[in-house]
């Protein structure tokens, strides 16, 4: 009798098993959003970091010793070329110039009396009634006072110079920053501050940024193939975009003006520089920015969403939607990654169908109905 209901029992379990198989294989197919692989050309570029300076950053110097007078501009306000920026106390040099003056009429004084002296003596050695002598010394004290003359007049120039470095102008249009020193400090002469400011014409903006041995071959060459010339000190046709540090892409482009002769040898790498308009003056000196720069393209890539590739022990492989619309999983080889996207070496073609979403839920020889779905990249859109 046990026997007989424990054959029922296992009969009983074997017909829910079966109807349960039946029922699954009798599930339509699910539909499933698919990544449409095409082969196109595809910019690779590579960031740096870079620090921004002005179209011009002018230091302004003390050029003679002296207390401050005088301030006469905002900080951070814009000034013109020969804008009156500081005032130094004139009295010491107004002294030396008036000394100066003083030996000017004491030459021009000596002048006078060498040249009537020679001119009364000429006469009387033409007459013999002087000494050939007497005449050449004569002669020789007149030159003597006119090169005298000439010295005093140059001392005096100078003296008016240096009076004048007591005004200092604004050698450029620009914004001026925060001054180093304040009215009442012994200016021109270290440890006092010999810099006392710096004006920036910020129109455009500079960026440095260095790039290794090996990044600026890559760049290089790219550069030397596509447009057929050479990259020497200037790079024009190398446009490079900027990166703010809130991560924000600047909305001007730039081109590469400016590449440095050697290579570093303490360090390796190799000075570059961008230029960039800034008709907003936005962007200020002293600020960091990425450079992004275009080192290569890559034609007839085949770019997939990096959200379909499965990454395990350094093997990487993608679902893939057959022509019989069964999933199966193909082994890749990847290249270079740019934002959202992976460039694919090996296992995929262009017109491939790659599984974008619902990857855990897909199973290898699963069959579904493929819907293709664009894909965009989210921190691309957001830039």
């Amino acid at each position: 009798m046990k026997n007989l209901f424990l054959l029922i029992f296992v009969v009983g379990v074997l017909f829910s098993s079966c109807k349960k198989k039946e029922g699954e294989k009798q599930l339509p197919p699910q539909k499933i959003n698919v990544f449409e692989v095409k082969a196109k050309t595809v910019p690779i570029y590579q960031e740096f970091v870079g620090q921004i300076y002005g179209e011009k950053d002018i230091p302004i110097r003390a050029r003679v010793e002296g207390f401050l007078d005088k301030i006469s501009f905002e900080e951070g306000s814009r000034v013109k070329k020969g804008d009156l920026l500081y005032v130094i106390d004139p009295a010491p040099l107004v002294e030396a110039k008036v000394a100066k003056q003083s030996m000017v009429a004491q030459a021009e004084t000596v002048l006078v009396q060498t040249e009537s002296d020679l001119n009364r003596i000429k006469p009387l050695a033409e007459m013999d009634a002087v000494s050939q002598r007497e005449l050449d010394m004569a002669q020789a004290q007149r030159d003597a006072s006119i090169s005298a003359l000439n010295a005093a007049n140059a001392e005096l120039n100078i003296a008016e110079i240096n009076l004048s470095y007591t005004r200092i102008l604004s050698p450029i249009s620009g914004i001026i920053g925060r001054t180093l020193a304040r009215e009442g400090e012994f200016v021109g002469k270290d440890p006092n501050p010999v810099i006392l400011n710096t004006v920036s014409n910020i129109n455009s903006i500079r960026v440095q940024f260095f790039l290794s041995e090996n990044e600026y071959l890559r760049v290089a060459r790219t550069y030397v193939k596509n447009h057929d010339r050479r990259i020497e000190t200037r790079g024009e046709n190398v446009e490079v975009e900027l990166l703010l540090s809130d991560g924000s892409l600047y909305k001007h482009k730039g081109s590469i003006d400016f590449i440095d002769r050697n290579v570093d040898s303490s360090t390796g790498t190799i000075l570059m520089q961008a230029t960039f308009p800034n008709p907003d003056g936005i962007i200020r000196p002293g600020q960091f920015a990425r450079v992004k720069v275009k080192v290569m393209e890559v034609k007839e890539a085949l770019i997939v969403p990096q959200k379909c590739i499965t990454e395990l022990q350094g093997q990487y492989s993608v679902l893939v939607v057959n022509a019989e619309n069964k999933v199966e999983t193909v082994q890749i080889k990847i290249g270079e990654k740019i934002p959202g996207f992976t460039i694919i070496k090996e296992g995929v073609k262009s017109g491939d169908k790659l599984i974008l979403e619902g990857l855990q839920k897909a199973r290898p020889g699963m069959e579904v109905i493929p819907v293709v779905t664009p894909y965009e990249n989210e921190s691309t859109n957001k830039q």
